[in-house]
């Protein structure tokens, strides 16, 4: 009798565990596969819905849970037993039988509205947990005419739920989605790259948050001794991983923070949800922002004639001591007939600090500027809704969150080196950054020698010294044009003391006659080089000999120097 009392206990506990299912752990459910934007219709239901998918290899009951968006969330799911390796598609109450023929769902009221261009999703167990979020956008479709509508975002792997971009695609399905069953691009995409510390904020002065580059373990991120601050502050008295994404950790100190000091913050030992720990990117600076007032940030390099398929940017450089942050600044132009401003728009809402000598570059398109111009600090971009720069002449204004101008320029095409034919894809960069913004002389046009733009670091024409001073260099003054990787070409090293100066180089023989023209009318920055690989006008290897390079440099204020260098072709034997 004790024997079978002990069997039916047993089974009546494997049928309860069976129908209630298993306590939950983070990411045993996933959130799956979303469709934000359902028109035009391609064979799905013309409605959103989300689907979600038990990934933990156990029954889980899924009663009380909640979908929520960035702003709002939904009703608790009813009671469904959700079995492993198995979907469920989620949508509103109203719309739920139009899914019915393509798998198990509920319908649940005030579902959440899904932004078609992307917001934050979050799955939530009913006490409250984050199961798992997605933070989507249009680019993660990486299909132009998918992204526009009709097709449904899909999770590659889901054992990789917090890779983001490069685990998410838009459908391959003819039906335009796969709600209910395998995604279409289902694969193995397994998430192998550590998490970095992209940015940091200061709340207050005891209060400090870490932006890493994607979701990290809540338990690793909340051990207050992984997180350090230089200069005598050291750890935080706590540290707090926070929901619903996870990509940010909140740092709590009992020592507070000086505004007169920029200081770096440093994470050891903090993982990604795959656990992939934290290495060399592990450091960023922090500091206390002040309120930003009239010519502490400036104006810097604007372009505003971009090339087709380009984009206009503007750059603005932090000139004084303090910290700002970049949600307090507007941006606008100005009516020619009213001189009223319009377009005003904050920057960003982005909690993105501004540091002493920072460049900051703000366009409408940040992978579209650094694709056409050098971008030796592609973290300082922000991509903003630019107010309208015209061709010729226009108006840019740089506003603090009172409304009060940081900086203001109303510039001008004629601005542009007058020896430049076309201006298009030519930024003007400012020459001084103490002197005045509306000073036209303070403004010229990119060099030649750096791609005709700077964005994101020192302009070009910057000025360093009023004095006039030249100096041309030749590395290697012997080289030998044979492609065998050992000084194949030579370098011409320009350092002009004066932005706004033309260069012609031309290449001489031993007797005199010209061999090869090689910059004619080069716009040349305050440093800057030029490369000759040893070919002639007519693109044949140079004879073995010496060669004069002449180095004539002018501006249009009629200052001009010329230089003679020698540099010998030789060959390997």
């Amino acid at each position: 009798m004790q024997k079978l009392l002990l069997i039916l206990i047993a089974f009546c506990f494997l049928f309860f565990f069976n129908v209630t299912g298993q306590t939950p752990q983070r990411f045993d459910i996933v959130i799956d596969e979303i469709l934000a934007d359902p028109t035009p219709v391609i064979g799905l239901p013309n409605t959103e819905f989300v689907e979600i998918k038990n990934t933990s290899g156990k029954n889980i009951n899924v009663q009380g849970w909640r979908l929520n968006s960035l702003h709002t969330r939904s009703s608790s799911f009813p009671s469904y037993l959700l079995a492993a390796d198995s979907f469920l598609i989620i949508c509103n109450s109203a719309n739920s039988s139009s899914f019915t023929p393509f798998g198990k769902v509920i319908g649940i009221s005030s579902f959440p509205a899904l932004d078609n261009a992307g917001t934050t999703l979050s799955l939530t167990s009913k006490e409250g947990v984050t199961m798992h979020s997605v933070s989507y956008n249009n680019t993660w479709f990486q299909n132009d005419v998918k992204s526009n509508g009709g097709w449904s975002l899909e999770m590659i792997d889901p054992k990789n739920p917090c890779s983001g971009f490069s685990n998410w695609k838009a459908s391959t399905s003819a039906t335009g989605g796969s709600p209910g069953t395998r995604n279409s691009i289902d694969a193995k995409n397994p998430d192998k790259i550590a998490p970095a510390l992209v940015r940091s904020y200061a709340i207050d002065g005891l209060s400090v948050v870490l932006t890493f580059s994607e979701p990290v373990d809540s338990a690793g991120s909340s051990i207050a001794l992984n997180f350090n601050i230089s200069d005598g502050i050291g750890s935080p008295i706590s540290a707090t991983a926070l929901a619903p994404d996870f990509t940010n950790v909140k740092l709590n100190f009992s020592h507070t923070l000086s505004d007169t000091k920029v200081y770096t913050v440093m994470a050891n030992n903090v993982a990604d949800c795959s656990g992939n720990i934290i290495h060399a990117a592990n450091f960023a600076r922090v500091g206390l922002a002040s309120v930003v007032d009239t010519f502490d940030v400036i104006i810097n390099e604007i372009l505003f004639n971009p090339k087709p398929f380009a984009v206009d940017y503007v750059e603005i450089f932090n000139r004084s001591k303090k910290v700002f942050k970049l949600k307090d600044f507007y941006i606008a132009n100005r009516s020619s007939v009213t001189n009223a401003l319009g377009s005003l728009r904050q920057l960003t809402t982005e909690d993105i600090l501004l540091f002493p000598g920072d460049f900051f570059v703000i366009s409408e398109n940040a992978p579209v500027v650094k694709a056409n111009y050098a971008a030796h600090n592609p973290d300082n971009f922000i991509d903003a809704v630019m107010p309208s720069l015209p061709d010729d002449e226009g108006v840019f204004v740089l506003l603090n969150f009172q409304g009060k101008i940081v900086d203001e320029l109303h510039y001008s095409s004629k601005w542009h080196f007058a020896l430049i034919n076309n201006e298009e894809g030519i930024s003007l960069e400012r020459i001084d950054y103490n002197k005045p913004t509306q000073n036209k002389d303070n403004w010229t046009s990119a060099a030649s020698t750096v791609g005709f733009g700077t964005p994101s670091q020192q302009n070009s024409q910057f000025r360093t010294d009023l004095s006039l001073k030249a100096d041309i260099t030749i590395t290697p003054k012997t080289f030998s044009p044979d492609n065998d990787g050992f000084d194949d070409f030579t370098i011409i090293n320009i350092k002009m003391s004066d932005p706004g100066y033309v260069a012609n180089i031309t290449i001489f023989d031993a007797s005199g006659r010209p061999v090869r023209y090689l910059a004619k009318n080069a716009i040349l920055a305050s440093t800057g080089t030029i490369r000759w690989d040893g070919l002639d006008d007519k693109f044949r290897k140079a004879p073995i000999g010496v060669y004069v390079v002449f180095t004539e440099v002018f501006n249009l204020n009629g200052k001009k120097k010329s230089f003679k260098n020698t540099v010998v072709v030789a060959a390997r034997f």
